[in-house]
């Protein structure tokens, strides 16, 4: 864990770029550094306290310098993130989705992949600090923590295609629908019904990202009509499957599990072991 500006950089931002071989996760860790994270290809996960963000579809993530976050993206993703100084001006205080515009990726492409004299990489970082914004979509998941909803929350993950309606749930549980909305609403800012189409939403993310075909993940998800997985995908993602995927296109199987533990970037220092366990 580090602390934000722990570790000094003699530039304001540095990248690198990673097709990932295995199902991987990053265990709880915080960079000195502000992170931007993109999934070019597949989709992928970020854990920042009890919320879950979506990295897909043309939307990154900011998370600032010293955040203690978690994620893992599933074997054949191609991954993207962008490290960037304390010194850099921060695009936000807390994480935030970020656009991942044309000209932005053409930029990051120059900066992770170009040799660049030190006026050409001073004038990319400018730039892409000039043109970096937050994105309006974002699809993020907030996950309460009350342990009065916890079966509801443990069988959506488990299981994203259950359709146990709230009257159901609130019987299995002893308490009013009113208790179960409220108890939502409280931790979640979303009722029982939008937090399950919105975890549901999620799932299919993944399941898409995964190449499997769209009426497919309808089922996997829940969704007898393709018409009403599409409506309902729209609204949460704010863009039809087919549009998401077509801003995450590529193909993501299962594959061999790593689990990544340490966190500080590969390009801060040489020779450092890079903490990678394989299951």
């Amino acid at each position: 864990m580090y602390e934000a500006g722990a570790v000094p950089f003699p530039v304001l931002a540095f990248g690198r770029d990673e097709l990932l071989q295995y199902d991987t996760y990053w265990g709880v860790h915080s960079h000195p550094t502000h992170e931007l994270l993109w999934n070019e290809v597949g989709s992928g996960v970020a854990q920042v306290g009890s919320r879950l963000w979506t990295v897909a579809g043309g939307v990154g993530l900011w998370i600032p310098a010293g955040t203690p976050h978690s994620g893992s993206a599933p074997a054949g993703s191609r991954q993207r993130v962008v490290h960037f100084s304390v010194e850099a001006p921060a695009l936000a205080s807390e994480p935030v989705s970020v656009e991942l515009t044309p000209l932005l990726g053409l930029l990051v492409d120059r900066l992770i992949t170009a040799e660049l004299s030190e006026e050409s990489r001073q004038l990319t970082e400018r730039m892409i600090l000039d043109v970096i914004r937050p994105s309006s979509r974002e699809l993020v998941l907030d996950i309460p923590a009350s342990s009065l909803v916890r079966p509801i929350v443990d069988t959506l993950r488990d299981n994203p295609a259950d359709q146990t309606t709230l009257a159901v749930w609130a019987r299995r549980l002893g308490v009013s629908t009113k208790t179960v909305t409220r108890t939502f609403e409280a931790e979640t800012g979303l009722g029982f019904s939008r937090w399950v189409v919105t975890a549901k939403v999620k799932q299919a993310v993944k399941l898409l990202g995964a190449d499997m075909e769209i009426a497919e993940v309808a089922e996997k998800v829940g969704y007898r009509s393709v018409s009403a997985f599409i409506t309902a995908f729209r609204r949460v993602a704010g863009l039809t499957p087919g549009q998401f995927r077509g801003m995450s296109d590529g193909t993501a199987g299962a594959g061999q599990f790593v689990e990544v533990t340490d966190g500080v970037p590969d390009e801060v220092t040489d020779g450092v072991s890079d903490g990678v366990t394989v299951a």
